[in-house]
């Protein structure tokens, strides 16, 4: 019970330390409805959210809603997501979900984590995404980035994401998990990178047990940061 209290104590200082560090958060995939971010998030698998949001705008011009998209040829729908890669089973899953969608849930995009993960291509990271950003929901989206932080920051030493979302879900309280799957992936993405994390300037110095892992000199690490403009 010691160490749980303690692990949550300095779990929540390093949230505490991430709201001030990314105050103005929100998600990096462009959307306008819940159809829309849910096949936006399918699409970043294995690609960037940039490279999405370059691919995006002509799909949704050409398929409008849910119907559409159920009705659409599939060799169309690989032509214009083409660009994200593994084309072939993004269309597939675009195609089956918005079928699914209209044949299963009169046409509106669930709002359980339950029901969302009934939809082809769907997991639960992409539902917890569709959850949080699109329908106020808290869930935890544990992506590659979020587990290795939550390695690093000594809060579990899973690996599976589902044993990830529940261990750190015990940490933090509800109303706060999507601001925290945010602002961690935003952290990864722009601080505590995969090989070389930006040790010397990393605001959680104090906080993190891996803090030394990475680049320790303060003019090279700076180097390694990555800002706003990069993901846009």
């Amino acid at each position: 019970m010691w160490a749980y209290r303690e692990n949550r104590k300095q779990a929540r200082a390093v949230y505490r330390v991430l709201t001030k560090t990314y105050p103005d958060i929100r998600c990096e995939l462009d959307f306008k409805t819940p159809l829309q971010l849910m096949i936006a998030t399918v699409l970043s698998a294995q690609c960037t959210d940039k490279r999405v949001n370059t691919v995006t705008p002509a799909l949704f011009k050409r398929y409008k809603n849910v119907k559409a998209l159920a009705k659409a040829d599939l060799s169309d729908i690989e032509r214009l997501v083409f660009q994200t890669g593994f084309y072939h089973a993004k269309a597939r899953h675009i195609k089956g979900l918005a079928t699914k969608i209209l044949t299963d849930f009169n046409g509106e995009v669930p709002q359980t984590i339950e029901e969302l993960v009934t939809l082809p291509g769907v997991g639960r990271k992409t539902a917890n995404v569709v959850l949080g950003h699109a329908f106020d929901i808290p869930g935890i989206t544990v992506d590659t980035h979020f587990g290795r932080l939550a390695r690093r920051f000594g809060w579990t030493d899973e690996t599976d994401p589902v044993k990830v979302e529940h261990i750190v879900g015990e940490l933090i309280p509800q109303l706060e998990w999507t601001n925290l799957s945010q602002r961690m992936i935003w952290h990864g993405r722009r601080i505590c990178h995969s090989r070389k994390p930006a040790c010397a300037v990393c605001p959680l110095s104090k906080l993190c047990p891996s803090y030394g892992m990475g680049e320790m000199d303060v003019e090279k690490a700076s180097l390694l940061v990555k800002t706003d403009k990069d993901f846009r």
